[in-house]
C-alpha cells in the first residue's frame, strides 16, 4: 500500500502589473485603456540545494522518471478497441538506465513529488520496485498523460505534483457519484434504443460508444460552478448532441419528437427555414451540489460544416467577459481575470480535430491578448475513425490531439470504456484551466457502434473493427454490472433507472403531438430584451444617424489627443494636423476621420466598439491610426478611449493572419452584445474568401435558420486599381447572392426582411451612416461594406460635418448634384464605387455636363426599388439607361442589380437596362498593366460613347 501523502495544495501565483522590462525591450502593443487585464504570471520555488544534489546522484532514476512522464502515454491502457499500434517502450524499462535491482532503494526527495511545492522534508528512501508500480500506476494506466513537452517548468512540476501525490483513495468517487454516472450512461443508452425503436429511419448521430461524453460533462459542469464559474459557453458538432440536449440540457423530448415528426422549432409567424435537429441548441441554468449559484450552460447553433462553431464560441465567451469586467472595474474590480466566471467549452471530433484548420486557427488566438478567454477545455469524442477514414489515413500524427501541441497544450488521453477514469481525467483538465487559464485536451478515445449515422453500414470498409465493436457489451451495460458486483448497486435499482427513463420518454412522444413552438422569441431576452424582431411592425429600417456637430467636432479631436511626453511618428503629425483643421473647417472629412466620429459617437452613447483584423490599428493602407505607438518605448494608446470619457470602449484587436477563425470569433461577440458595434476588416477584400464557411453557414443564415441577430460589419476594401487578379474585388456578387433580396417591390404592409444589408458608399458621410445605423436601428442585420483604397484620401469623395449632422441618414441612392435641368439628360447610367469619380472627371473633360447622369446605387441588398424609381420618374426625357461598373460582366453588382432594376424600368414603361463594362472573365482583373489601363479606358469610354 502506498504511502504516498495527498496534498489540497494550491499554488501561488501572484497577478502582475504592467511590464517591468527596460524601456527598449518592451514590446507589448497592449493597449490599457479598455480594460485589458494581463494574463496571471506564476511563481515556483527552484529545488532546495538538497534536492538538487539528491537529482544529480541519483541521475539515473532522474532520467528514468521523467521518461515515464514523457513516454508513459505510448503505453497506456487507453484504447477501448485495442486498435493502437503498441510496442515495447524501451524507455519505460529501468535496465536502460542501469537500475537493475528491484529491491535498491532511492532517495527520491525533489525527483518523485510527495510533498506541496516547495517543502522539502528531507531524504525519503523508496524501493525501485514501489518507484516503477507506483509511476507506472500514474502514467501507464487508463489515463495517459502529455505534459512534459510544455516549455514551461512550473506547468511541468504542477502536473508532476498533481499526479504523483495523490492517493487512491482521494481518486475513488462515493457511492452517490457512481450512481450519478451509472444513471446518465443508463438514460444515454435507453434514450438511444428508443429513438432507434421509434424512428428506425433516423440519422440521430447516437452516443452508443461514446456514453461517457455525459459523465464527463456533468463533472466539468460541477467543477465549474463549484469554483465560481456562472456562464459556460458550448460548441459541440452532431455526435451526442440529442442526448446531451435532453438529458444535461433539459430540453424537453417532445419538442425533439415534435420536430423529428415534422413539425418546426420555433412558431411559424417567424418565417424561420428552421435547421435538422442535430443543431437544436439549449440553454438551461443547472444547480449542484457546492455551488453558490447556478452555472447558465449554453450550446450553441452548430452547421454541418464541422468545428466551424469553435471560433464563434470563444468569440461569445470573450463578449460575455468583457462585459462582466466593465461591470466590475465600474466597480472598483481591478483583479478579475477573463475566465473568473465564464468558461468556453469546446467539443470535437477525432478526424475534424486533425483535418479542419479553422481548429489550429482558433488553437492559435487561445493566448492572443484581444481574443484570450481564459482557457478552453476541449474534449475530443475519439472515435478512431472519421466518416470511413481509419485514424492511419487521417492524420500524419500518433494522436489526433497532436495538433495542440503547436500552442504546448497538455493532453489527456483516457479510455472511455471506464468512466469513472474518464471523470479523474476531467478533473485533472479543470483544475488546469482554472488555475493557468490555458487551453487544455481531453482525448476520450470511444468508439462508434454504428456508422457514420445509424443508416450505414460501417462494415463496407471496417470490417474487422466492426467485428470487435459488435462482440462487445456496451459501456453503461459494463459499467453497471460493476456497480452490481461492488454492491452499489442493486439489479433492481439499476433495472428501475432505466424503466423510469423510457416510461418518461414515452410520455413524452404522446405529448409531441401537442407540443406548440413558444411564441415568444428566446433570443430577445436578457441584453436583447429591448430589440425587435426585424420583419415585425416595430423595426425601424431607417433611423436618423446625424450628430450634433458640437459632439462631432469633441470627438473628432479628441480622436487624435496625443498624451503629454508620448512621442508620435514625425510623419503622423500631418495626419492630427488634417484632423483638427477639418474639425475647425467642418469641411474635408476623410474616411478615417468619418470612422473615428461613427466610433467616438457610439461611444458617447453608450456602446462598445470593436474592431479585429490583421492590422487594424494603423489600417491597412495606413489610412485610420486609431492606436497610436511611442516612438522611444512602443507603449500604445488609443485616443479615443484616453481622451473620451464615455461608457463606450473602443478595442482595436489586431488578429493573427487568420480569416475564418477570426470572423467566426467576431461572429460570436455579435452574439453576445447587440451594444457593441464588432467589425472584422479584411486585409483585402478577397481575402474574405478564407473565412467562406464563417459567412454561408452563419453571417448569412443564422437569422433564417436560428432566429439568430447579428450586427456583424464586414469591411472588404474594393476596386480594381491595377493590382492584379488578387487584391482588386471583394467578390461582391458572392455576396449579394447570399441575400434574400426579393427581385420585385414590396409592399408597406409585407416589407421584406432582407437577410444582410449589402453597401458600396461612395463618400465618407454614407460610411458613418452606415455604422450608425447598425446600432441605432432596433434590430441587428449583418452588414457587408464594399469598402474604399483609392477613396480613402481623395478630396473629390471628402464630406462635411454638415453631412454628418443631427437629421441626415444614409442615403440608398446618391442621384447625380451636377445635373440642374433632368429634361437635358439624354442617358442615365446607374452605377456603384469609385468609378462615379473617374466619370465625372471624364465628363467634364468632354463637356458633356448635363447631357449624362451619374446615380450610385450605394445600398445593393436591400435593393432601393423606390428611390431608383423615383430618380427614373425624373429623368423620363431620358433615351436610355445603363448600368455601368468596372468589375467583369459575371462579377459585381450587375447579375444581382439586372432583374431588379428591370422591375424598376418596367414600372415606369421603360426598356430594359444595358450592360456596360468589362465582358465575362475568370478573374477580376488582369495582372498585366497595361491590359488593365487599356479595359479601364474602354470602361469609361462606354459611359460616353454616342454622346
Amino acid at each position: 500500500m502506498s504511502n504516498v501523502r495527498t496534498s489540497s495544495y494550491l499554488l501561488t501565483g501572484t497577478r502582475s502589473r504592467r511590464p517591468t522590462l527596460p524601456v527598449k525591450l518592451r514590446r507589448s502593443y497592449y493597449d490599457y485603456s479598455y480594460g485589458y487585464r494581463e494574463p496571471r504570471a506564476f511563481s515556483l520555488p527552484d529545488y532546495t540545494p538538497g534536492q538538487l544534489q539528491n537529482r544529480t546522484i541519483n541521475a539515473p532514476l532522474l532520467r528514468y522518471v521523467d521518461s515515464l512522464r514523457t513516454h508513459g502515454h505510448r503505453a497506456a491502457r487507453i484504447d477501448p478497441l485495442d486498435l493502437l499500434q503498441r510496442e515495447e517502450v524501451a524507455a519505460l524499462n529501468p535496465v536502460r538506465y542501469g537500475l537493475n535491482d528491484p529491491t535498491q532503494t532511492y532517495d527520491i526527495n525533489g525527483i518523485i513529488w510527495t510533498d506541496p511545492v516547495g517543502e522539502d522534508s528531507g531524504p525519503e528512501y523508496w524501493p525501485l520496485e514501489r518507484i516503477t508500480r507506483h509511476l507506472r500506476d500514474v502514467y501507464v494506466g487508463r489515463i495517459a498523460y502529455e505534459y512534459m513537452h510544455s516549455p514551461s517548468k512550473t506547468e511541468r512540476l504542477w502536473f508532476s505534483h498533481l499526479l504523483e501525490s495523490e492517493r487512491d483513495e482521494a481518486r475513488r468517487l462515493d457511492t452517490e457519484e457512481r450512481k450519478r454516472i451509472h444513471e446518465l450512461l443508463s438514460r444515454s443508452e435507453v434514450f438511444d434504443q428508443f429513438l432507434q425503436l421509434k424512428f428506425p429511419n433516423l440519422k440521430r448521430y447516437g452516443l452508443e460508444g461514446g456514453e461517457s461524453m455525459l459523465p464527463a460533462l456533468d463533472a466539468l459542469f460541477k467543477s465549474s460552478a463549484q469554483a465560481g464559474v456562472e456562464h459556460i459557453i458550448v460548441g459541440m458538432p452532431h455526435r451526442g448532441r440529442l442526448n446531451l440536449l435532453t438529458d444535461l440540457l433539459q430540453f424537453p423530448p417532445s419538442a425533439l419528437f415534435h420536430k423529428i415528426k415534422g413539425g418546426s422549432e420555433v412558431a411559424e409567424h417567424y418565417g424561420a427555414g428552421g435547421d435538422v435537429i442535430s443543431h437544436l441548441t439549449s440553454s438551461p441554468s443547472l444547480q449542484y451540489t457546492g455551488a453558490q449559484k447556478p452555472v447558465k450552460v449554453s450550446l450553441l447553433p452548430n452547421p454541418s460544416h464541422l468545428e466551424a462553431v469553435d471560433p464563434v464560441a470563444l468569440g461569445k465567451t470573450r463578449a460575455k467577459q468583457f462585459a462582466l469586467l466593465k461591470a466590475l472595474q465600474r466597480a472598483g474590480d481591478t483583479e478579475c481575470r477573463p475566465g473568473d466566471r465564464v468558461m468556453c467549452v469546446q467539443l470535437h471530433g477525432d478526424a475534424s480535430f486533425t483535418g479542419q484548420g479553422i481548429v489550429m486557427e482558433g488553437l492559435g488566438l487561445s493566448n492572443l491578448p484581444h481574443y484570450t478567454v481564459g482557457g478552453s477545455v476541449h474534449l475530443v469524442v475519439n472515435n478512431s475513425i472519421g466518416y470511413t477514414t481509419p485514424a492511419s489515413s487521417a492524420r500524419s500524427s500518433l494522436y489526433c490531439s497532436d495538433v495542440a501541441k503547436m500552442i504546448n497544450a497538455p493532453v489527456l488521453h483516457v479510455n472511455g470504456d471506464y468512466p469513472e477514469d474518464v471523470q479523474r481525467a476531467i478533473d485533472v483538465a479543470f483544475k488546469y484551466r482554472n488555475y493557468f487559464r490555458k487551453d487544455i485536451i481531453v482525448d476520450l478515445i470511444v468508439y462508434r457502434r454504428w456508422g457514420h449515422n445509424e443508416l450505414d453500414e460501417p462494415a463496407f470498409t471496417q470490417p474487422l473493427m466492426y467485428e470487435k465493436i459488435r462482440s462487445r457489451r456496451s459501456v453503461p451495460a459494463l459499467y453497471e454490472e460493476r456497480l452490481i458486483d461492488e454492491n452499489v448497486l442493486t439489479k433492481d435499482a439499476a433495472e428501475a433507472v432505466r424503466a423510469r427513463h423510457k416510461e418518461f420518454l414515452a410520455s413524452e412522444l404522446s405529448a409531441a403531438a401537442s407540443h406548440t413552438p413558444g411564441s415568444t422569441l428566446s433570443t430577445l431576452q436578457g441584453q436583447w430584451k429591448d430589440l425587435v424582431w426585424p420583419a415585425s411592425k416595430e423595426a425601424a429600417w431607417d433611423p436618423d444617424t446625424g450628430v450634433e456637430k458640437d459632439t462631432l467636432k469633441r470627438v473628432g479631436r479628441a480622436s487624435v489627443s496625443v498624451p503629454e511626453g508620448f512621442e508620435i511618428h514625425p510623419r503622423l503629425q500631418r495626419h492630427v494636423k488634417h484632423r483638427l483643421q477639418a474639425m475647425e473647417t467642418g469641411q474635408g472629412l476623410d474616411w478615417a476621420t468619418a470612422e473615428a466620429l461613427a466610433f467616438g459617437s457610439l461611444m458617447l452613447e453608450g456602446y462598445d466598439v470593436r474592431i479585429s483584423g490583421q492590422d487594424v490599428g494603423r489600417g491597412t493602407f495606413s489610412q485610420r491610426h486609431a492606436m497610436l505607438v511611442d516612438q522611444r518605448t512602443e507603449g500604445v494608446v488609443v485616443p479615443l478611449n484616453l481622451a473620451l470619457p464615455c461608457e463606450g470602449r473602443l478595442e482595436l484587436a489586431n488578429s493573427s493572419l487568420s480569416e475564418m477563425a477570426v470572423l467566426g470569433f467576431e461572429y460570436g461577440v455579435s452574439w453576445e452584445k447587440p451594444d457593441i458595434l464588432p467589425i472584422w476588416e479584411a486585409q483585402f477584400g478577397d481575402f474574405f474568401n478564407g473565412a467562406q464557411v464563417i459567412i454561408d453557414t452563419f453571417v448569412s443564415s443564422a437569422e433564417t435558420k436560428w432566429l439568430k441577430q447579428s450586427g456583424i460589419v464586414l469591411l472588404l476594401p474594393h476596386g480594381l486599381d491595377g493590382a492584379g487578379p488578387e487584391h482588386s474585388s471583394s467578390r461582391i456578387e458572392r455576396m449579394l447572392q447570399l441575400t434574400n433580396d426579393p427581385y420585385t417591390f414590396g409592399t408597406d404592409a409585407e416589407p421584406a426582411n432582407v437577410n444582410m444589408n449589402v453597401a458600396f458608399p461612395t463618400t465618407p458621410a454614407q460610411y458613418f451612416h452606415l455604422l450608425r445605423r447598425q446600432l441605432k436601428r432596433n434590430f441587428r442585420k449583418p452588414l457587408v461594406v464594399a469598402g474604399p483604397k483609392g477613396l480613402l484620401r481623395l478630396a473629390a469623395a471628402a464630406s462635411s460635418l454638415e453631412d454628418l449632422s443631427a437629421g441626415t441618414r444614409f442615403r440608398p441612392i446618391i442621384e447625380d448634384p451636377a445635373i440642374a435641368d433632368e429634361s437635358a439628360v439624354s442617358r442615365v447610367v446607374f452605377l456603384t464605387g469609385k468609378l462615379y469619380y473617374d466619370l465625372v472627371k471624364e465628363r467634364q473633360k468632354r463637356q458633356l455636363d448635363g447631357k449624362v447622369a451619374f446615380v450610385r446605387v450605394e445600398e445593393l441588398s436591400p435593393f432601393p426599388f423606390q428611390a431608383a424609381l423615383d430618380v427614373l420618374s425624373r429623368y423620363d426625357s431620358a433615351k436610355e439607361v445603363f448600368w455601368l461598373q468596372e468589375e467583369p460582366q459575371n462579377q459585381g453588382a450587375w447579375t444581382h442589380v439586372a432583374p431588379r432594376l428591370n422591375a424598376v424600368l418596367e414600372r415606369v414603361g421603360r426598356d430594359k437596362v444595358t450592360y456596360k463594362g468589362r465582358k465575362e472573365n475568370s478573374v477580376p482583373a488582369p495582372g498585366i498593366t497595361s491590359l488593365y489601363v487599356a479595359q479601364q479606358k474602354a470602361v469609361i469610354d462606354a459611359a460616353f460613347e454616342g454622346l
